[in-house]
């Protein structure tokens, strides 16, 4: 019989993935992809330069595994430094905003690849990361206090997707590096452009899970009919649903999807009746 037993190590893994990467590429995709190459590069020498390795990658996604807590941190603080940097001369609608995540936990080995939830909690606290900063797990926190010179803000335990227990999230201070555009450029920028909007998945409040085919029918319905109107700049339903079933920030969604207004609301049925709440926020 064949040794079938798993190699497991603990690992610290850092996720980072492209801020609004499908509106950029909607935009123009040779350039975006141009400049991905390039902010790459400077990505993967920061991984190398911090006994890093990039063991994922595809699309605007860059995975890396590091031996200390300690070293992805680092690199993550100084990316953020260094991307900020490439991103300072272009205007604001042309730069490329990366979020990272990263977490301290125990992974499945198989060959050059990492799997588990040790992976799979760095990429949710990206997720849920602002626009050009870094997420921690308190795992990842505990293992670098005392030993770097940063501040964090406690974002309490958040519940992220296919994860059974919610995950403490700490946000680093990032001095030199600024999280979100200028609100004056970007008032500018969008007082330019006929209003635009992203209709979020509507979430079941039922106890019904078959009601889910209801509520995603429900908001493909709005975005069809709401798409009708030619001074209006509708996101495309694909768009949306990347974000069902996960916990978001509006402004995030905003930033990401490069609109003014989200629209997200819920659905509960009970018998005969039903029950549609929804918000627009600007």
């Amino acid at each position: 019989m064949s040794d079938s037993r798993v190699e497991r190590r603990l690992a610290a893994i850092l996720a980072a993935d492209v801020v609004g990467y499908s509106r950029m590429m909607g935009a123009d995709e040779e350039a975006t992809l141009r400049q991905l190459t390039e902010y790459r590069g400077t990505i993967d020498a920061l991984v190398a330069e911090h006994h890093g390795r990039v063991f994922g990658s595809a699309g605007d996604s860059v995975v890396a595994e590091f031996a200390s807590a300690v070293d992805a941190v680092r690199c993550a603080t100084t990316m953020q430094e260094s991307l900020a940097r490439l991103n300072a001369p272009l205007p604001p609608d042309a730069r490329m905003t990366f979020r990272i995540g990263i977490n301290v936990g125990d992974v499945l080995v198989e060959g050059d690849n990492l799997y588990g939830d040790g992976v799979n909690v760095a990429a949710r606290l990206e997720a849920i990361c602002p626009p050009g900063g870094d997420c921690l797990s308190r795992t990842a926190r505990d293992q670098m206090r005392d030993k770097m010179d940063i501040r964090l803000t406690d974002l309490g335990e958040i519940e992220v997707k296919n994860i059974a227990r919610p995950v403490c999230a700490f946000n680093v201070v990032l001095e030199h590096v600024p999280s979100t555009p200028d609100p004056d450029d970007t008032e500018a920028h969008l007082a330019t452009e006929k209003p635009s909007l992203a209709v979020l998945p509507f979430d079941n409040m039922s106890t019904d899970a078959e009601q889910e085919f209801f509520a995603d029918g429900l908001t493909e319905d709005i975005i069809t009919e709401l798409s009708r109107f030619q001074d209006l700049t509708v996101i495309a339903r694909n768009s949306s649903f990347t974000y069902k079933g996960r916990a978001v920030r509006v402004p995030d969604v905003a930033a990401e999807l490069g609109v003014r207004y989200v629209l997200e609301g819920s659905v509960r049925r009970a018998g005969n009746r039903v029950r549609v709440s929804a918000q627009l926020i600007d």
